[in-house]
């Protein structure tokens, strides 16, 4: 049987296979279908320094091959997070989590890292710059390389935990962006975030999302983001997570050759709630099927010459 363990970094899971954060919650609904345990880990509900309590509603609309949402980080804030939400995880969870942050300033951001910091069971910060820079009239701080690094070098000022940066894809050049998170001292990379779309009610005339647009997920998207981690891993020399459109085991390899050293699973949560657990039996069948030996011997082999 194919060894399916991997590593980002120092850290080693038992497989590839992780939540995407807003799609798990923190772990409680999941775990009353299956033992979330057999994860490699996940990464739990983007947090912010307020509570949030999201965008307008509808937030949700259906798309051929996907959805488009509109959530807006709804959360109970990091202090509740911290108090609340971690110890109710440590008692179903017993490896080390992904902690997403996200921010509307780098203020916000440093504040959250350095709360999370303190906490046991954190394998690692998943820090969201899709968000908004309120301080620059709304640009997402992930689309500009120079506040892409500014984010990147505060957080890693207050925390001793791996920074992973999570990107946006709705840039001109992946690769500059995730090289000068690199450069700024991340410790690792994750994309593709969602991608902006919309849909539009022909007998309303109208969006069906109340907030216009909302984030593109799903099956559909997996092309753009195999692109991207495949650029970025040409680009950067620290580990990447991979996600996007991931819906199968055949997906997760893909990821991995393209250069992931993890991947993980989002919108897919929501239509289908047991394809991690079903995507990690059938990874090791599927790799001795290829001659996979070790899984993590694959990461970027679509590179080789």
């Amino acid at each position: 049987m194919a060894d399916i363990r991997t590593r980002l970094g120092e850290w080693e899971l038992d497989n590839p296979i992780i939540p995407a954060s807003g799609t798990f919650g923190f772990g409680q609904e999941f775990a009353k279908l299956y033992d979330i345990n057999m994860l490699g880990s996940f990464s739990f509900k983007g947090t912010t320094r307020e509570a949030r309590f999201g965008n307008p509603t509808p937030r949700i609309a259906e798309c051929t091959g996907g959805m488009i949402n509109s959530v807006g980080l709804a959360n109970p804030g990091i202090e509740k997070v911290v108090e609340e939400e971690l110890p109710k995880l440590r008692k179903i969870f017993k490896k080390p989590v992904i902690a997403n942050i996200s921010g509307f300033s780098i203020d916000e951001y440093r504040y959250c890292c350095e709360k999370i910091d303190k906490e046991d069971g954190i394998g690692l910060i998943e820090v969201n710059i899709s968000c908004p820079n309120v301080h620059a009239g709304g640009m997402a701080f992930g689309t500009d390389p120079a506040q892409a690094a500014a984010v990147t070098a505060a957080v890693k000022e207050v925390t001793g935990k791996p920074v992973y940066m999570k990107l946006s894809p709705n840039v001109t050049d992946i690769r500059a962006i995730a090289k000068a998170c690199e450069e700024a001292g991340a410790d690792g990379i994750a994309l593709i975030n969602t991608l902006l779309g919309m849909r539009i009610d022909i007998k309303r005339r109208k969006p069906v999302v109340a907030n216009c647009m909302g984030g593109f997920s799903g099956p559909a998207i997996l092309p753009v983001a195999l692109r991207m981690v495949y650029q970025v891993y040409e680009t950067v020399k620290i580990p990447i997570i991979g996600m996007g459109g991931v819906s199968s085991a055949e997906d997760v390899i893909e990821m991995m050759m393209a250069g992931a050293s993890a991947v993980e699973i989002g919108a897919m949560n929501l239509t289908e709630p047991y394809i991690c657990p079903r995507i990690i039996e059938e990874l090791p069948k599927l790799c001795d099927r290829l001659g996979i030996e070790r899984l993590s011997d694959i990461i970027g082999a679509a590179h080789s010459s």
